[in-house]
C-alpha cells in the first residue's frame, strides 16, 4: 500500500514529504528549507531565530476569532539508527517507509515519526483550507535528540500563545502533563597503544540481536544492554586468561539503548576451545535472562585478522571494569505516579576515538532533580575510580505535572465526547522540550499527546497507523473546542 493512501490522507501525504528530507540532529539545513519552501507555497506566515527553529502562524478561520492562540509543537530533527547490514546515508538518503499490516515502518533504519508525525500534522493544518481553529503559531524547534539546542535557545517573545499542545508524546488516549529531566555524563580513557602479539590468535566477539529502544520510554523494559553484556564476557574472560584487547565498540546514541557491540581480543592458541566453551555457556544464560524481553539476542565468536595494535593491557582492565560496573537501566520508581520510572541511566556508547582515547557516552533521567544529580554523579565515581576524565553537561529540566491544568481539562473532554471513554492522563520518563519552554514561557498551559509509536530510536520503530487517525481526530476537535477568551 502507499503510504499516501492511508487515512487520514493529507496527513500522511505531509509525512512522507517529511521522510524523504534527510534531518539528522545538527544537521537540520535541508528539513529548514523545506519548510520554508512550504510557508512559501501556501502563503504562511514565517519566522527564524538564530539557531533555526521556526515559528508559522496562522490566522483563526471565521467563528473562531476570539480563541486563545494555540502553539503546536514538534521537533525537525530524528535519531538515525540503523541495521549494520543496511547501507544508508541519513545525511542524503530518503527514508524508505514499508507499510507492514496496521503499522508503518522503515526498511532496515529508524523511520522518523518521532517527531515526523507531529510535524506533518501541523503542516496538514497549515495547508488545510476546511479545517476550523483558533489563531494558530507551530512551532518546530531543532536538535531536540541530541541536546533540546532549538528549545534551549528559544527566546521570550518568539512566540505569542498561552497553550502549548506538543505533539511528541507515543501512546494514542494517553495525555502526557509531566516529563523527566536529563543530564549526559562522558569517561574518557587514555590508552597506550602496544604492538598486537605475533603469537596470539585474534578474534571478534559480536553482540546484536537486541531490540534497542528509547532509553527514556523504553529503560523499564529489561532490554538487553550490548555494551553491558559485552562488558559482562569480558570480565569472565579477564578473570580466567590473560588476553589482549584491541578494539572495542558499541551502542550509539546517547537516547539509544544500545543494541550492538564488539570486541577484537587475542588469545593464546591453547585456550581457545575453552574460551569457546565459556562464551558458548555465558550466551546460554543471556538468552534465559533475556527469553521474554529481548529473545532474538545473538553473541558469536569468529576468528579475524590480526590487529596492528592493542590497548595496553591495565587500561584494558580498567575500562573492563568501569563498564561492568557503571550502573544501567530503572534505579527508582515514582512514588507519586503508578507505573512512572522515577529515575534511570543509560551506558549508551563505548568509542574508540583519536588513536588514544575510548569514549563511554551515558545518559541520566529523572523526574526529581536532585535524583538526576546523584545518579549522575554515582556514574562520574565509576569512571573516576577508574582513571578516567569525566565531563558533564549541563542537563535539561524536567516539567512539573499540573493536574489542574485548564488544557487538560478541555482535552480530557473532547475525548470523552468522540470516543465515549477516558483518556489516560500521564506523566512520562523520556524528555520532552516542554520543561525548558516553562522556562522562558513560564504561563504556558501544556500537554502532550500523539499517536502510537514503538521502539523509537531503534531500527525496528514504527508507528501504529489507524491510532494516527483517531489522534487527528483528537487534536482538530481539541482546536474548536477550547474555550473562549
Amino acid at each position: 500500500m502507499d503510504i499516501t493512501n492511508l487515512k487520514p490522507e493529507i496527513v500522511w501525504k505531509f509525512f512522507h514529504q517529511v521522510t524523504q528530507v534527510p534531518r539528522p540532529s545538527k544537521k537540520e539545513g535541508k528539513i529548514i528549507r523545506y519548510l520554508e519552501s512550504f510557508a512559501k507555497e501556501y502563503n504562511v506566515a514565517l519566522k527564524k531565530d538564530k539557531v533555526g527553529n521556526i515559528l508559522m502562524s496562522k490566522p483563526a478561520t471565521p467563528g473562531y476569532e476570539k480563541l486563545p492562540t494555540v502553539i503546536l509543537q514538534s521537533h525537525m530533527d530524528m535519531v538515525c539508527e540503523k541495521n549494520s547490514d543496511k547501507v544508508f546515508d541519513f545525511d542524503n538518503d530518503p527514508i524508505q517507509t514499508v507499510v507492514d499490516g496496521g503499522w508503518l515502518r522503515a526498511d532496515g533504519t529508524t523511520l522518523g515519526a518521532d517527531n515526523g508525525i507531529g510535524l506533518a500534522a501541523e503542516l496538514a493544518i497549515l495547508a488545510s483550507t476546511d479545517i476550523e481553529h483558533g489563531p494558530i503559531e507551530c512551532l518546530f524547534t531543532v536538535d531536540e535528540e541530541t541536546g533540546l539546542t532549538g528549545a534551549n535557545a528559544l527566546e521570550a517573545g518568539f512566540m505569542t500563545g498561552e497553550i502549548l499542545l506538543n505533539l511528541d508524546s507515543e501512546d494514542e488516549g494517553e495525555l502526557f502533563i509531566g516529563c523527566a529531566g536529563g543530564k549526559d555524563t562522558q569517561g574518557t580513557f587514555y590508552y597506550d597503544r602496544i604492538p598486537a602479539p605475533v603469537d596470539l590468535q585474534y578474534f571478534r566477539i559480536d553482540i546484536k540481536g537486541l531490540k534497542g529502544g528509547h532509553s527514556g520510554g523504553d529503560i523499564h523494559k529489561r532490554l538487553g544492554n550490548a555494551n553491558k553484556i559485552l562488558a559482562r564476557f569480558l570480565y569472565l574472560l579477564k578473570k580466567k586468561f590473560d588476553f589482549a584487547l584491541c578494539c572495542i565498540d558499541g551502542g550509539n546514541l546517547r537516547n539509544a539503548i544500545a543494541r550492538e557491540a564488539y570486541a577484537i581480543i587475542g588469545l593464546k592458541p591453547g585456550d581457545k576451545e575453552e574460551v569457546r566453551a565459556m562464551l558458548n555457556r555465558f550466551t546460554s544464560n543471556i538468552e534465559v535472562e533475556l527469553k521474554y524481553a529481548d529473545p532474538d539476542v545473538q553473541i558469536i565468536m569468529q576468528s579475524a585478522d590480526k590487529p596492528e595494535m592493542c590497548i595496553e593491557s591495565g587500561m584494558a582492565e580498567k575500562l573492563i571494569y568501569a563498564i561492568h560496573a557503571c550502573p544501567h537501566g530503572v534505579k527508582a520508581m515514582s512514588h507519586d505516579i503508578e507505573g512512572l520510572v522515577e529515575t534511570s541511566t543509560n551506558l549508551a556508547s563505548v568509542k574508540m576515538k583519536d588513536g588514544d582515547k575510548i569514549v563511554i557516552g551515558t545518559s541520566q533521567r529523572s523526574s526529581i532533580e536532585w535524583s538526576k544529580e546523584e545518579i549522575a554523579n554515582q556514574v562520574s565515581c565509576v569512571f573516576l575510580l577508574a582513571g578516567a576524565e569525566v565531563t558533564q553537561g549541563d542537563g535539561y529540566p524536567g516539567w512539573a505535572p499540573n493536574p489542574d491544568s485548564q488544557i487538560l481539562k478541555v482535552a480530557a473532554g473532547s475525548y470523552k465526547k468522540l470516543f465515549n471513554k477516558e483518556p489516560k492522563v500521564m506523566a512520562i520518563h523520556a524528555g520532552l522540550e516542554c520543561g525548558l519552554f516553562l522556562e522562558k514561557y513560564p504561563y504556558l498551559d501544556m500537554i502532550s499527546f500523539g499517536p502510537t509509536l514503538r521502539d523509537v530510536h531503534s531500527p525496528n520503530e514504527r508507528i501504529q497507523t489507524d491510532t494516527v487517525e483517531l489522534w487527528w481526530k483528537h487534536l482538530l476537535d481539541l482546536l474548536k473546542s477550547i474555550p473562549a477568551k
